[in-house]
């Protein structure tokens, strides 16, 4: 049989530390160091490249091949290059004047259920259009829907405030997460959800975001550097994320491996490592760990080509 030469996964991701995905320098406003934002919504997210880069690194680090984790450069002769190597094929790779591209692409990760601070306790607050994406199914949407209210499924609730913000309660919907995403995670959450318009859902992540201060340290003394205090954000603790990987495999076949035998197994190693060893800035300071949740939503070839050639007929 033919292996598959296209696959689609999406990945169910749990912040454990707050999370700083830098948007690479500083600007005027709210704080110093800001994160990395989607441009039309302003939400925050984890690049794509973060999580590709952090994915290659900790899977060589698995495979005990350091040298075949970095970029490379010309003339470079870290990369081993070789087909054989899982590292080198999944990620791509530059040795001399080879090179090769990969043949996963890894998307960007994006907010699915953000924590806030209620009277009613911690809740997650998401939109309906970012839960049906990712697969999840949605009973008791009122349709119209007045978005100046807030859809819970907290119990007795006609009333909420989600940090600074208060809204009423236009009723009780209930949220259901494909069956590979079931587990304690969500068993802690399912009850405490609330689902806001698209327009809120921006203003009350950017207003809730984890904001810290810290100052540059003088080597010599050992103490602050005077006019060095500076303000970061990041993603809080107990976020969800949901990120993409797609294997693009079309010219080669996969060389087989005893741990590893496609190139998703070697990007799920890596990225589950990342419950260990981090993503993003501050990592020395306690932030970056990304836990997956379950196992991958996966999408055939078939489903994927299926589903396009379905929407184009007449």
């Amino acid at each position: 049989m033919t292996p598959e030469r296209y696959k689609h996964q999406r990945y169910l991701m749990l912040t454990l530390d707050p999370v700083h995905p830098g948007a690479g320098g500083y600007r005027l406003g709210r704080v110093d160091n800001s994160i990395a934002r989607e441009p039309g919504t302003r939400l925050p997210k984890i690049p794509g490249s973060s999580l590709h880069g952090a994915a290659r690194s900790y899977a060589a680090y698995l495979y005990e091949k350091p040298g075949c984790a970095g970029q490379g450069q010309q003339g470079s002769s870290k990369h081993c290059g070789q087909p054989e190597c899982p590292i080198c094929y999944t990620f791509g790779y530059l040795k001399d004047k080879s090179m090769s591209s990969g043949v996963i692409n890894v998307f960007d990760a994006q907010l699915l259920l953000f924590p806030v601070h209620s009277l009613a306790g911690p809740v997650w607050v998401s939109v309906p259009a970012r839960l049906r994406d990712a697969e999840f199914t949605l009973t008791n949407l009122p349709d119209p829907w007045d978005e100046e209210k807030a859809l819970v499924t907290l119990k007795g609730c006609e009333r909420l405030n989600l940090g600074w913000l208060m809204l009423d309660a236009a009723g009780q919907v209930e949220v259901q997460p494909p069956e590979v995403w079931h587990g304690e995670e969500w068993k802690t959450v399912a009850d405490r959800i609330v689902l806001v318009s698209a327009s809120l859902f921006s203003h009350i992540v950017n207003s809730n975001l984890e904001v810290r201060t810290s100052v540059a340290i003088n080597p010599e003394t050992g103490a602050a550097e005077e006019g060095a205090l500076y303000t970061y954000e990041a993603i809080p603790r107990a976020a969800f994320l949901t990120a993409e990987v797609v294997l693009d495999d079309y010219p080669q076949e996969f060389p087989q491996d005893e741990r590893w035998k496609t190139p998703l197994d070697v990007v799920k190693a890596g990225l589950g490592m990342i419950e260990y060893l981090s993503v993003g800035g501050m990592g020395t300071r306690g932030f970056g760990r990304l836990k997956l949740i379950g196992q991958p939503l996966e999408k055939s070839q078939q489903q994927i080509f299926g589903s396009l050639s379905s929407e184009v007929q007449p």
